[in-house]
């Protein structure tokens, strides 16, 4: 195999034995970091897969990871709230929630996507190299290259639209991140745009978790009391955005 298909093969198999990794943590009930990494390895699982798309060994594994990212992301929503919660010394509602955050873990463990995971991470090193015996994987390279450029175009169109959508240039500003980490040496991107990047991902990360809070107060009252500062949060988080976006669009559209 050439060196790039053996780098995605290597990539993956470390990726796997994290996830094992994870999974056991998850088991033990004693690591609140267990979820987010895992969830870390899928993203990274993800990134290396998606400009992949199309090849049939990548495809089912791709939609394994992306169906576990689906259901395990409310149930890191909860623990980023809970931790929120905790720092502001409410001991009261982080008590009512941490119950349920454990029946989620033990739901996660039990249901179909974890397994289903693994039992496509096992397989898919022997179709992977099938494919490279059978010439299926000819100029993959300069395809990631090509997809990587297209995710940035994307995101650039995004930066300029006057009506741009904050969850839609989240969604598009990870996309990009995560596939320059992924493949530092096709992305073209420098080291500075990536560091704008996180910055931008992050300042929308505050904004997404303030919104998803404020939502919830609506259903639960003894939220109620973090209201008013949410809000007041809500706001600078969009006000540090749209500075970070301003950056971003100077950074992309001077590539164009």
């Amino acid at each position: 195999m050439g060196r790039f298909i053996e780098g995605e093969l290597q990539q993956v198999l470390r990726l796997q034995i994290t996830l094992y990794a994870c999974r056991e943590r998850l088991l033990a009930a004693t690591d609140p970091e267990a979820l987010h990494d895992l969830r870390i390895a899928l993203r990274k699982l993800r990134s290396l897969l998606q400009p992949l798309r199309g090849v049939e060994a990548c495809d089912a594994l791709q939609q394994q990871a992306a169906k576990l990212g689906r259901i395990s992301g409310p149930l890191r929503d909860l623990e980023v709230l809970i931790a929120h919660l905790q720092s502001l010394g409410m001991h009261d509602p982080v008590s009512r929630r941490q119950s349920r955050l454990l029946d989620g873990y033990r739901a996660l463990l039990a249901d179909d996507p974890l397994p289903a995971l693994f039992e496509a991470l096992d397989q898919w090193p022997q179709s992977w190299r099938q494919a490279a015996a059978d010439a299926e994987l000819g100029g993959l390279a300069k395809r990631v290259k090509r997809r990587l450029a297209k995710q940035q175009r994307r995101l650039a169109e995004a930066l300029i639209d006057p009506e741009h959508d904050r969850h839609r240039l989240r969604l598009l500003i990870k996309r990009v991140r995560y596939g320059a980490e992924a493949y530092p040496k096709r992305s073209g991107l420098s080291t500075k745009t990536l560091a704008r990047l996180k910055a931008a991902q992050s300042a929308l990360g505050d904004w997404h978790d303030r919104l998803q809070w404020l939502q919830r107060a609506e259903r639960e009252a003894d939220l109620a009391a973090c209201v008013d500062a949410w809000r007041t949060a809500m706001q600078a988080a969009e006000e540090t955005a749209d500075l970070a976006l301003l950056t971003l669009q100077e950074d992309f559209t001077s590539t164009e």
